[in-house]
């Protein structure tokens, strides 16, 4: 089993910035791909941005310029740089990992990211 845990989520103003972790941990061997997806009341879960092992990224259209995904393989973390945060970003985000050699994907319990004046 894998556990993910994320932090740093929370109240924000437009225009401000929050960084997002998720650390790893449990029967690791290795984590091929890291990623965040968000949930917005009322909406379907999207992806934000995933990270591969070697640092390749994708991002969604809505977020590129303004988030930076990034990962450190030696403590099994990812981050999400998040600037310049609109209303619209508002969400639930969740990290996931899926481990080489495998199709499972594994889930973190998610945090809030509110963006309110």
């Amino acid at each position: 089993q894998v556990q993910l845990v994320e932090s740093g989520g929370g109240l924000v103003q437009p225009g401000g910035s929050l960084r997002l972790s998720c650390a790893a941990s449990g029967s690791i061997f290795t984590i091929a791909t890291m990623g965040w997806y968000r949930r917005a009341p009322g909406k379907q879960r999207e992806l934000v941005a995933g990270i591969i092992r070697s640092g390749g990224t994708n991002y969604a259209d809505s977020v590129k310029g303004r988030f930076t995904i990034s990962r450190d393989n030696a403590l099994n973390t990812v981050y999400l740089q998040m600037n310049g945060l609109k209303p619209e970003d508002a969400a639930v985000y969740y990290c996931n990992a899926r481990l080489e050699y495998s199709t499972v994907i594994y889930w973190g319990q998610g945090t809030q990211v509110t963006v309110s004046s």
